[in-house]
């Protein structure tokens, strides 16, 4: 899913630490990018204070989802600066449900609503339909209503109510069709 030519003016690269550690000028301008996200990590709990999110943290993080096998964490790059983080699951932990999954799209808020986080979308959907998945699927926070009507935009439909494995917290399931690319 990575590599090649920028698609929808996006370059996606897999984040891969060299010695299990991330550059520090790239941890610099990742930790930037999560802090920018204030709103979406309080309501996420993801991080103990929303409005001090310290290197270390996000290293651990991204550590944290490296360690899974099935886990790819993506840089979307855009005229050379990183202006998002998009983390698939290749496989759900479930064996019953046979699609990928979306576990986070994260856009810099200096560029929220410039169709940077839909054309990051469009490219991990590219991505998964030429490795042949008929669908993908995320979930989002029952009470972020933005990203709720952020997915559904973009055609993703409600499947399931349910908490999330990690923290319990309430979610929607959504899920999209990958249809055939338009010719």
């Amino acid at each position: 899913m990575t590599g090649g030519p920028p698609v929808h003016g996006i370059f996606l690269e897999r984040l891969s630490p060299a010695d299990g550690a991330l550059p520090g000028e790239l941890l610099t301008e990742l930790t930037r990018l999560y802090a920018s996200n204030r709103e979406f990590h309080a309501l996420s709990g993801d991080f103990p204070d929303p409005d001090d999110i310290r290197p270390e943290q996000v290293a651990a993080a991204l550590a944290d989802e490296l360690a899974h096998p099935d886990v790819e964490v993506l840089l979307a790059r855009s005229g050379g600066r990183v202006v998002g983080i998009v983390i698939t699951l290749a496989r759900h932990p479930d064996p019953a449900d046979p699609d990928p999954w979306i576990g986070l799209l994260m856009v810099d808020a200096d560029v929220h609503g410039q169709g940077f986080g839909r054309r990051i979308a469009r490219s991990v959907e590219d991505g998964f339909r030429a490795a042949g998945r008929d669908a993908v699927r995320l979930a989002v926070l029952e009470d972020n209503l933005r990203a709720f009507a952020f997915w559904t935009s973009l055609g993703y439909e409600v499947i399931d109510h349910r908490e999330d494995r990690q923290l319990g917290r309430p979610c929607a399931v959504l899920r999209k069709e990958l249809s055939a690319p338009p010719a």
